[in-house]
């Protein structure tokens, strides 16, 4: 039996990724009907954390839990990850006593050797080059508000970091246009870029990238691991705000999203998060739906 892993994006066909993102929706609505579907009783999934979290835990913890499996949290004080034991070695031993294995860590490489090394399905929770599991979210959250993205309109504003990647990805795989707006030096990676030029727009003004969009969507300035550029950063992001007068220069029916945790006052104003326009709460939300559908997906045959 093919083994599937979940590592970016384009380890599901856009086919696939349109079913799982309506069987998310589907999921949600059994939830909130109050039904108990327990599809993965007996099932357990390791959760390894090198970068902390909140709606990464609580969504999958949570997911597993309903679907009737268990989650197990491993820190990095509770594993040999990086510490002498080699990437493949940890594999093979974790994946023999579980059934799935979720991995939040700073590095890509890690996730793909693990990968490579495992004898089940592997779930990129993060890394610092990708984020596909809220892309996941953040498509099934446009889906249930304007129907499909296809032909639409998105404008990443911001740093171009893991999921600006994610969004490069997304563009391809759910056909649409992609602009973004960054500041000198902080470009998303170039081979990827220019692997889809032919939907990805990169820009120095944000009013230019939102006028005629369909969805905004940013992210803080300084990521996880990069604290100590927090302020040099506020300095080159001056002007990338996302605010509602910004916001009105993109289509009447746009939305905002943002991954949070937001910090209001910078890369969104004080104000964004309260725009009837913005729908973040809903795409956090979607976090916990759009995985209960790709645990579905990736373990029951």
């Amino acid at each position: 039996m093919t083994i599937r892993h979940f590592l970016t994006l384009n380890d599901l066909s856009s086919t696939e990724l349109g079913r799982l993102i309506r069987r998310a929706s589907e999921l949600k609505a059994i939830r909130n009907r109050g039904e108990v579907y327990e599809p993965l009783k007996s099932k357990v999934m390791s959760m390894i954390f090198e970068k902390s979290s909140t709606r990464t835990r609580v969504s999958f913890e949570a997911g597993m839990a309903q679907f009737g499996g268990h989650a197990m949290f491993l820190s990095p004080r509770d594993t040999q990850l990086g510490r002498g034991e080699p990437i493949s070695d940890s594999a093979k031993v974790i994946s023999s006593m579980v059934d799935v294995v979720m991995i939040r860590t700073f590095s890509h490489q890690l996730v793909e050797d693990f990968a490579a090394n495992s004898s089940v399905p592997v779930i990129n929770a993060l890394t610092d080059e990708y984020h596909p599991c809220q892309l996941l979210a953040d498509m099934q959250t446009y889906f249930e508000h304007r129907g499909e993205i296809q032909g639409k309109t998105v404008t990443w504003i911001g740093d171009g970091n893991n999921m600006c990647h994610s969004y490069i990805n997304a563009a391809k795989q759910f056909d649409f246009k992609l602009n973004i707006a960054c500041p000198e030096g902080f470009d998303p990676n170039m081979e990827l870029v220019e692997e889809n030029k032919e939907r990805v727009f990169i820009t120095r003004s944000p009013q230019e990238a939102v006028t005629g969009s369909d969805l905004i969507v940013t992210d803080v300035w300084a990521s996880m691991g990069q604290e100590e550029e927090q302020k040099e950063r506020e300095k080159k992001f001056s002007g990338f705000q996302v605010s509602p007068a910004l916001m009105d220069h993109a289509n009447k029916d746009a939305l905002f999203m943002h991954c949070l945790p937001a910090h209001r006052g910078e890369e969104i104003s004080i104000d964004m998060m309260d725009d009837p326009r913005s729908v973040v709460f809903d795409e956090a939300e979607n976090r916990l739906h759009a995985q209960k559908a790709l645990l579905e997906f990736l373990l029951v045959k």
